[in-house]
């Protein structure tokens, strides 16, 4: 059958692109060896939030009294949460079935590989081979579990994101290896509901793309709640001949043996371009991504490539834009889309991370801004100091924001506490607006809020603070 657009992959990327080449005019299909709405989806940010939820629930209740409220006798029932956490993947999932059905883009199910230029075949899980021809191929294979020399994946024992989701059962003990977004959000998910955590990280921080001073507020969170963290180290192998994992940790000081139940390695992601064809049509990849222009398209005619396996960012909102950057202007080519889509600014995009207390940030670090030359104003506001902090009993965290002194320029925010993921769009979009400082105090934020914590951390910045 011939189409004018494929989508290998159906994650954020790939049914997005899906949708978008459809609302053009496209006949497209999407290619998906799984479950619609990919890793993401089925396995990463939504049913993660639905067991994060889960734990935030429970951390009320058993902080009950501190509201002035009493409650007795509050439990959780582990295998009711992962129940409901599957349940909200499944719901998205079908969701996704919906959209497919609604655009007019027919879903083919088996593993996509690229047979010649404009051609792919498709293998069923029956092992049937059917051949589609499309004008454009859109890759977006999307990635999974990085798995480390040292600790293969058994599932049982060493699990990835993908097994911490759907354990039979809840473990007394957890050793978690890393401690990017996967990582803290397991541990602080795990620990929330009464596993004993031990966080181990090879670099000197936890969280370590975020600003130090973040790392730093995360870790003292952390280790208020019980869990262990330990930096500058690396576990060098794990035993599970035992009943458990006996995991031998190199630090600073020599080499520790921890023991656990289980072993959860977070630590990154590795690309799924294996097996797609790329070698079939010599398509250029380096360290594991496959190399595309600014609108994402590959050194071969009609084969373009988005989200995870390319450079950039490996996040679910960065593959949603790449798509429509991507379709857009191939539209725009063929005369379908009325311009030409702006090509995606890297350094513009937020990170969110959803443990308590959560973590939010875009553009430079102070050591960044710092070390690319800029002379900086700095402002940090402690949540402490803010009304509706106080009023939610969440009090830990900051706003920290990062200015150039000589323009005005906002070079970055980074924040860490109560629904601080929310209130970053809004850096993300005065950044996008090249608004200044100045700017930004002729804003009215409503009061009280979390968000107007941005409005104090700038006044500390330009030395005006009104509530510090």
């Amino acid at each position: 059958m011939q189409y004018d657009v494929i989508v290998v992959g159906s994650g954020p990327g790939g049914y997005v692109a899906a949708i978008r080449a459809a609302q053009l005019g496209y006949k497209t299909a999407i290619v998906e060896r799984e479950n619609l709405g990919g890793i993401c989806l089925n396995w990463g940010c939504i049913p993660t939030k639905a067991l994060l939820k889960s734990a935030q629930v429970f951390e009320y209740i058993s902080h009950a009294q501190d509201y002035g409220i009493s409650v007795e006798g509050a439990k959780h029932d582990f295998e009711a949460i992962i129940k409901r956490s599957r349940g909200v993947a499944d719901k998205m999932s079908k969701g996704i079935q919906f959209l497919m059905k609604k655009n007019k883009i027919d879903v083919l199910n088996g593993f996509g590989k690229l047979n010649a230029q404009k051609e792919l075949e498709v293998t069923g899980a029956d092992g049937t081979v059917n051949k589609y021809t499309a004008k454009h191929i859109v890759l977006a294979t999307g990635a999974r579990s990085r798995e480390l020399p040292a600790l293969p994946i058994d599932g049982k024992k060493i699990i990835g994101y993908r097994e911490a989701l759907t354990l039979p059962s809840q473990p007394k003990s957890m050793i978690v290896v890393g401690s990017g977004a996967i990582g803290v959000e397991f541990a602080y998910f795990y620990n929330s509901i009464g596993t004993e955590v031990t966080i181990v990280e090879f670099m000197d921080r936890i969280v370590p793309v975020e600003d130090a001073d973040v790392s730093k507020e995360l870790e003292k969170a952390f280790k208020k709640k019980g869990i262990k963290v330990m930096t500058s180290s690396s576990v060098e192998k794990a035993d599970i001949s035992g009943n458990g994992v006996k995991a031998t940790v190199k630090t600073s000081k020599g080499e520790e043996i921890l023991e656990a139940d289980i072993l959860l390695s977070a630590a990154g992601v590795a690309t799924n371009i294996e097996n797609i064809g790329l070698e079939t049509l010599n398509i250029t990849t380096e360290k594991g991504k496959v190399i595309v222009d600014p609108y994402y398209k590959t050194n071969v005619d009609g084969v373009y490539a988005i989200g995870d396996i390319v450079p950039g960012q490996a996040l679910a909102h960065v593959a949603m834009k790449e798509a429509v950057i991507c379709i857009e202007n191939i539209a725009h080519k063929e005369g379908k889309f009325h311009h030409q889509p702006e090509v995606l600014d890297y350094n513009n995009v937020p990170g969110c991370t959803y443990c308590v207390p959560e973590v939010a940030s875009v553009g430079m670090t102070e050591k960044a801004a710092k070390d690319a030359g800029y002379e900086i104003k700095v402002g940090k506001f402690p949540l402490s100091a803010s009304g509706k902090a106080s009023a939610a009993g969440a009090t830990e965290g900051f706003v920290k924001v990062i200015f150039d002194a000589k323009y005005g320029e906002w070079l970055g925010t980074h924040m860490i506490g109560y629904n601080v993921t929310e209130i970053i769009a809004q850096t993300v979009a005065s950044r996008k607006l090249e608004t200044t400082y100045h700017e930004q105090l002729d804003v009215i934020f409503p009061h009280p809020t979390i968000s107007e914590a941005v409005k104090d951390a700038i006044e500390v910045a330009l030395g005006e603070a009104i509530h510090l």
